[in-house]
Formats: C-alpha cells, structure tokens, sequence
C-alpha cells in the first residue's frame, strides 16, 4: 500500500494534468484525506501525501467550498494525531496555510481562519521546550513561518495581534526570538500601511493597534480582515517607487508608543543572523519611511555597525536606507565612506565573482544624498565616481568573462562622463584593452574569450561609436580577424545587427558590413575552402539586406565560384553550398538596385539550375530564374516576402493568375521549417563490453614492448576513434504529418574544436509505429575532452514535402571516449601489463604533460568490486580475481592514457591516478566522483 502511494503521488507531481486526466482532483483529494485519517498508515508516508496540497493546491482545491472543507478535515487531523509526529504535524500546517492562501479571494474560506490563526498562535507561544526538547521547537518555528506567510499574503491579518506577538516576542528565550521579531515587524509594517490609506487615521489609531485587545476576532465583516477587497492583496515595497510616492502617517509628534517598539526591536537585531537582520531593517525602514514623527536617526546606531559589515546582505540593507532616507540618516563623510567601500569590494582578491559583480552594480545604481535626477530606470554614474577613483578597477585581459565586462561598462561610462572621447588617456587604454582581446582571439582563443571580446567590442561602439578614429579602426581590424577565422561570421552578424538596432542613427554596422563584403569579394576562390566559402555566403547574404550597399562585389564573388572552371564546387552537390547561394540570390531579388544587376544575376541563377549536382537546388534555382525574368519588381517584392509588418507571418498572395497555379509546386519546392524538434537521437543502450579471452602471452620477455605498442601511432592505418550509437526517434510532440519520415539527411555541427568535422548520415525512413533505427556515429578527436554537438535534419514526409528541422544537442559524455588499451591481442595480459608498468614508470615523473594524483573514497569490499566489474572490466590489465589492487588503463584518442591503481586501505578506498595529459584530471576527478558516490 505504501509503495504504491509512493509511486501515485510521484506521477501526479510529475505532471498533474496528464495524472489527473484519468481521474478527477476531487476523486483525488477524497482518497489523500481517507488515507490522512487512517490510523494503520505510516506517518512517514503521510508526509509523502501531504506533498500535493502543498504544491498544487489550487488544483485539488479549485473552489472556495472545497477549499474551507478541504481545510477544516486537515485542522481535524491535526487535533488527532499524536504529539509526537512531529514532521507530520509540521508539514500538516504547511499544507493547511497552502489551502487556505490559494485563492485570491479568501472570503469564501474565511470560517477556518479564525480556528487556524488561533491554532497557530497557540503552537508559536507553547513554550513546552524549555527543557530542551528540539521537536516541538521545529513546530513552532513552522507556526511562526505559517503566520509570516499568511500575513505576507493578507496584510492586517495579525494587525490586531501586534500586542500579543510583543509579548511573546519578550518572553522567548531561543532561537525562536528572531522568527517573532521578523513576525512583528511585518506586521507593524502591513499595520501602519493599512492606517495611511484611511483619511482620518492618526497616533490614537496607531496606538489602539500597538496597545490592542488580544482577543479580538477575525470577523468577515470586519474591515481589518483579509476579506476586504483593496487589503486583501500582498504589499509590494513602499520604498522602490519613485520619490515622493511613499505613503504617509501623520502622527503628529507624540509617537511613543511606536518608537518604543522599534528601538526595542533595533536593539536585539545584532543578535540574529545577518539574513534576519536585513529583512529586520528592512521592514523597520519601511515604517520609518512612512511615519514622519520617527526620525531616521533611529538607526543611526545601528548604522555605526552596518558600515562596516562584510555580510552582503546587510551591506544591501544599508544602501536600500541610503535610498530611502538620503541626507536625513547619512552625512557626506558616511556616503564617501559607503562609496569608497564599494570600490574596495568590487575589486577584493577573497570575495567571490557573483560578490564582487553585486558590488559593481550598487556602484552603478549608488542611492546620493541629492541626486541630480530622478530616473530610476537607467544606470547612471554617481557624482563621487571620478576617473581617479575608478582607475582601480581598470579591466585587465585576466579577469574573468562577466567582471571583465562589468568593469569595461563602468569605465566606458566614467570616460565618456569625463569628456575623454578625443585627447584622453582612459579611452585610449580601454581600445588598447579591447585590441588586446582581439589578440587573443586571433590566437585561437576558448569560446569564452570570443563571447567576451565580441560583448567587449558592443560595449565599446554603444558608449563611443562618435569616436570615429577608434570605430574606423576596429572595422578594420575586424575584417582581418575575419580572413583569418570565417568561423566567426555568426559573431560579426551578430555584432552588425545589435548594433544597428540599439543606435539606429549610427552607420557602423553599415561600414563593416561593406568592409566585409569587400575583402570577400577581393579573396582569390582558389584559395578558398568550402568551410570558409560557407561562412562568406552567410555575410554576404547580410550585407545584401542593406538597400545603401552597392552589390556588384557579390555578384562578381558569385560569378567566380560557379562557372565550368570551378565545376568541383558548383557540381559537389553540397546541398548546405547551394543553399547558401540561393540565400544570397533570393536577398538580391528583393534589393532596392535589382535593376542594375539584373543580367549578371539571371545568368548566375541559369548556371545553377543547369549546372548544381544536387536536384532541389535546380530546382529552386530555376524557380527564382521564373520569377525574375517573369514579374515585376513590386510582385517579385510581394511574392518573396516573408513578413508583414508587425512580424506577424502571413500567407503570400499572389499578383497573377500565373503565380496563383504555381503555388502547390511552390511549396512542394520550398523546405519548410518545423516550428519544434520533431525527432530526437537517444543514446543506445549497447552491451556492456566483455573482458577480452586472455591467451598466451606470446610476447618474449626482452622485447621492447613500450616501444613496439607506440609504434602502431605511427601507421596510417591506426584509426583513433569513437564509436557511438543512437536510437532516432519521435519527440513527444505529437503531429500526425510527420508520423512517417522518409529520405532522412543528419547534420552534425560542431561546439569546439575538440574533434574533427563530421560525415552527414542518411536514414531511409522512420515510422513511428515501428521500431526506431540505429545512426552509428564516429567521432574522430582532437583531444579528449567532453563536447555537445548541434544537430538538424532534413527530410521528406508522406505528401511530398521538404522539411528542416533542429535536433535536440547531443552530450559527448568523459566517460564515452574511454577505449581498451589498443594492443595487440597476441599479447595478453603479461604484454598488456608491460605496457602499464612501462607507462606508469614514465608518467610518475610529471615531466612536461604527465601528472599524478589521488582521489579517495569510502567503499565497502563488495561495493568496490561491484563498481570496477561494472565501469572498469573492459579496461583492467590487471587480473579481476586479485582483489588487493586493480590496475586499470583507459586509452583517450588520439594519443593519450589514464592510468588507475585502485586498492582498499584501512583509512579508505585510494585510486592512485597517473596520465600523460595534465589538463585530463578535473575532467576523470568529476567522473570518479559520480561513479562512487551512486
């Protein structure tokens, strides 16, 4: 019975609407509360079923009825169960606040607030524990966080408890004291909220509520209930609007009763956690804030210590004070302090990045005592912020990605405040810093630095793209890069249209893309791969978007690449080449200019469709030839547009009774793009590789057997490489267009240069109600490091149809590059173990890339023989029945190995680790680290 309770609650958490659609939540519901109250059930499993409610309580609870029904069987459980399940009745009250805050209008529930209210102020003040019994601690700690939670959700709930809860706040001796303090003061704040949206309320009506009647009722008629409409909604802060918005108290001076509660609170707050403190202080400056008797030099003593805290969330506290209270709490020598402090933090060696970049922003958004604006929406540098100061945290090329762009952001802003566009140093040192990047990336610098020299560079032409000197330059230095790695085209598109998007008035974008088309046009085609050619029609197709770019140079680029003495590329076949082509030609059939080009286009599009290897890209072709020589330029325009305006896609309509008959052969000729992943590659599940037979060593004990197992890396048939299998299959998205798949064409695309280019594969078909195929896929590596690879498909279905779709990436797994020592087998295990000793001798030195290390663990006898037997028997050169030490080898294409000496010693389980290749330990280190802790 528990078992399957489990399993049930564990469907329905995992997905409700599905669990759901073969029963009804009130069927649902009724079964959770029969098994709450059966007696026989395991209380451990009760807990287990209370995880619904609390999750998905709107769900089961869909009405108001079924809510305050639902909410009064709980309340009875709870009075019946014993004391002593404490974790029951704990997680009881927590589903009993979730049912009864669901819904956004309580009024429906409101008869079980009162019982609950009563239930859970009842539990917070049992001070039963006194002995030191932690369990009914716990329960009322989450009596406290129930009380929070429903007071969050239905400010003025305990408004009339304020009393009460400041006497029991006094009288607490535990832990528990800081809970009702951050109790009380939510409640004081939503308290005093409520007083200023009411005309005529005053200090007699603040006092009534410090000094209230304990035993007043939570009545529906009352207007301090949740049930009223504008109360009943969470208060957002009182402290983030604009200035001049926040509500206020008029009390007049006489305010006692209130300052007396709020020194009282401030006084103990060094006492609680800094997590306590700040939401404290929080909420007390939203009271303050609000009431203009107190004076904000209440804080002021407490302010003595925030200054100099080191705890990030206290330090955040402050400047929210700073923020709401400016010159009236903080001198000038207090806000050059704070800001000083900033500085020193944002750059600190010990503080962590995530620390440091919260520090960089508060520099950014820095709260001043009389702020020259009032926006609050952009960032803006503080008067205090002046080049001399902010020359600490110049960014240098050994930061890290998102520091090194903070800092560049930041000091762009301070140069560009300081007027140092023309003549000044600090402009200059930060082009010499992006140049420095771009160095770097030319030398063949990781994904990382690529991302953040292209970040760099937006940052840079955003702030100074007036600068025309600097701007020149960098498109200058952008082609190079460019010529140099075509990988990078993606990038510069990228560049080219966030820049033209963010400054519509700047024609930067516009120069590097004719900079680019240029230096395309000027490259010899014989000197250019098909990669590199790939990657120009990509950039060639952007600039042929811009109306102001002449494009002659692409027309004489297109030329060079197809005609008869250049068949090799024109007649490959390569689909994703013509492709490219057609994109280009498709771009300059809808070009402001058309009419100028019209001849040099029409022969290049006659050439492809005669001439391309492969059929659709004829076919398309002598399409785009019909429509050029057949309309006009306003129906060619209307024809091949693929949006109105608004970006909302529309069907293309037609301006001829021609076109109108050519539509079914124009989508049979057009590949359409699904709009979600239609098949998926799942890893296959192979057999586990079986140990090899040993033979006899036939190997002479004085033959150099280190020397003669390297030898075969020199051979041109040592093939190094990784077999991996997949399972191609439907996704879960269900359509039935795509049930039978035919004509399948899989492109892998690589995310580094950890392997070499990959073959497509063709799959004859896929149906869905037969069995999925196996795609075979052989990875050839550069250096053994794990990878994702993107991939997309082209295929056919059952109508005729083209379609293109993307594939969700697969995950080249460390452990899936592992490979048995690639020996001889004439060797066996005595060669086998030379090999080892041989190898372990040599890397033992940690000289030039060898290194060794130990990673220990704790493992029973049987778990340790049960996990090499699982994970390392295809790899042992060792014999599996010796138990005191195993030696495994694992061969890493193209050249390199990882050695393990795995022995159980008294202390613990040691895998004594030797490898050729340093920069392979975090990655097997991660590895051991999973395999022993499952």
């Amino acid at each position: 019975m528990a078992s399957g309770w489990v399993e049930k609650v564990s469907a329905f958490c995992r997905s409700p609407s599905r669990f759901l659609f073969g029963t009804s939540s009130e069927v649902f519901l009724a079964e959770l509360l029969r098994e709450l109250r059966d007696d026989r059930a395991n209380y451990t499993v009760k807990v287990l079923l209370l995880s619904p409610l609390c999750e998905y309580p709107a769900l089961l609870c869909p009405s108001d009825s079924v809510g305050e029904e639902t909410a009064l069987e709980l309340m009875s459980i709870f009075t019946q169960s014993p004391p002593k399940f404490v974790q029951f009745r704990s997680q009881l009250l927590v589903a009993l606040t979730c049912v009864l805050t669901c819904s956004s209008d309580v009024s429906g529930r409101l008869r079980a607030f009162p019982d609950f209210l009563d239930l859970l102020l009842q539990l917070a003040q049992d001070t039963s524990d006194l002995h030191g019994d932690a369990a009914p601690r716990s329960l009322r700690a989450t009596a406290c966080d129930c009380l929070r939670e429903m007071e969050a959700l239905y400010p003025g709930l305990l408004s009339q408890r304020l009393e009460l809860l400041g006497g029991h706040r006094h009288q607490e001796t535990s832990r528990l004291h800081q809970a009702y303090a951050g109790l009380q003061a939510l409640v004081l704040r939503n308290a005093v909220y409520q007083l200023t949206q009411e005309k005529e309320a005053g200090a007699a009506h603040l006092r009534a509520l410090l000094g209230g009647n304990e035993s007043v009722e939570c009545e529906a008629d009352q207007n301090a209930g949740p049930a009223s409409g504008k109360d009943s909604a969470p208060l957002s802060s009182v402290i983030f609007g604009p200035m001049g918005t926040v509500p206020t108290l008029h009390t007049g001076p006489d305010c006692k009763e209130l300052r007396s509660a709020l020194s009282s609170l401030l006084e103990e707050s060094y006492l609680f956690t800094p997590l306590s403190q700040a939401a404290l202080l929080y909420r007390l400056t939203e009271v303050v804030a609000m009431v203009p008797a107190i004076p904000p030099t209440i804080f002021r003593a407490q302010l003595l210590r925030l200054l100099g805290t080191s705890e990030v969330t206290l330090l955040h506290t402050t400047l929210l004070m700073k923020s709401a209270f400016t010159d009236s709490l903080f001198s000038s020598e207090d806000e050059a302090f704070l800001f000083k402090r900033l500085v020193v933090l944002s750059q600190h060696p010990l503080l962590s990045t995530p620390e440091k970049l919260f520090y960089m922003d508060c520099i950014l958004h820095f709260p001043e005592n009389r702020p020259i604006s009032c926006g609050d929406s952009d960032e803006a540098l503080p008067v205090l912020l002046t080049p001399r100061l902010a020359s600490a945290l110049l960014p240098v090329v050994f930061n890290d990605s998102a520091t090194l762009l903070s800092r560049f952001n930041l000091l762009s802003l301070v140069y560009l405040e300081a007027g140092e566009e023309e003549d000044g140093r600090g402009l200059e040192y930060l082009y010499e810093h992006l140049t420095s990047l771009l160095r770097i990336v030319e030398s063949g610098g990781k994904r990382e630095n690529v991302v953040t020299f292209f970040r760099a560079a937006f940052l840079f032409l955003f702030h100074f793209h007036h600068v025309e000197r600097y701007c020149d330059n960098l498109s200058q230095q952008l082609c190079q890069l460019y010529l140099q790695h075509t990988r990078f085209a993606p990038h510069l598109i990228n560049l080219a249209d966030r820049t033209q998007e963010k400054l519509p008035d700047s024609s930067w974008a516009l120069g590097l893309l004719k900079a680019l088309q240029r230096v395309i046009s000027e490259t010899p085609v014989s000197q250019t791969t098909l990669r590199d050619l790939r990657w120009h029609l990509k950039v060639l197709t952007r600039a042929a978007e811009e109306g102001e770019i002449s494009q002659h140079g692409t027309l004489r680029f297109l030329s060079g690449i197809i005609p008869p003495s250049s068949s090799s590329l024109s007649s490959s076949g390569d689909w994703r080449l013509g492709n490219g082509i057609l994109g280009v030609c498709r771009r300059l059939l809808v070009h402001p200019s058309l009419e100028s080009m019209f001849i040099p286009l029409a022969d290049i599009l006659q050439h492809v469709a005669g001439h391309y290897g492969d059929t659709d890209i004829r076919d398309h072709a002598r399409l785009y030839y019909t429509l050029l020589t057949t309309l006009s330029r306003e129906k060619l325009a209307t024809v091949l547009a693929h949006h109105a305006e608004g970006g909302q896609q529309v069907k293309k309509r037609t301006l001829s009774c021609l076109m109108t008959e050519g539509e079914g052969l124009t989508s049979i000729l057009t590949i359409h793009e699904t709009e979600v992943a239609i098949i998926r590659l799942i890893e296959a599940d192979c057999e586990q590789l079986e140990a090899e037979d040993l033979v006899q060593d036939e190997a002479e004990r004085g033959e150099p057997v280190l020397e003669t197992y390297r030898a075969q890396f020199g051979s041109a048939a040592f093939a190094s490489q990784v077999t991996l299998k997949f399972l191609l299959t439907h996704t879960e998205t269900r359509d039935a267009r795509f049930d039978q798949l035919f004509s399948i064409r899989l492109h892998f695309s690589l995310t580094d240069d950890h392997y070499s280019e990959l073959q497509d594969l063709s799959v004859p078909c896929l149906f869905r109600e037969r069995p999925p195929p196996v795609v075979t896929l052989t990875l050839k590596p550069r250096e053994p490091y794990p990878s994702s690879l993107h991939v997309s498909a082209i295929f056919t279905t059952q109508d005729g149809l083209t379609w293109h779709t993307t594939l969700p990436d697969i995950r080249v797994c460390f452990q899936q590059i592992f490979l048995p020592l690639p020996a001889p087998p004439s060797w066996g295990r005595a060669g086998r173990q030379a090999v080892f000793a041989g190898l372990w001798e040599e890397m033992s030195s940690e000289t030039g890339e060898c290194a060794s290390s130990l990673f220990c663990c704790q493992l029973e006898e049987k778990a340790l023989s049960a996990l090499v037997e699982k994970h390392f028997l295809p790899f042992l050169v060792s014999d599996p029945s010796h138990k005191d030490e195993f030696r495994a080898l694992l061969f890493l294409p193209p050249q390199s190995h990882v050695l393990l000496k795995i022995s159980s010693e008294e202390d613990a389980v040691h895998f004594c680790i030797a490898t050729d290749n340093w920069e392979l330990l975090p990655h097997i280190n991660d590895y051991l680290l999973k395999i022993t802790a499952s």
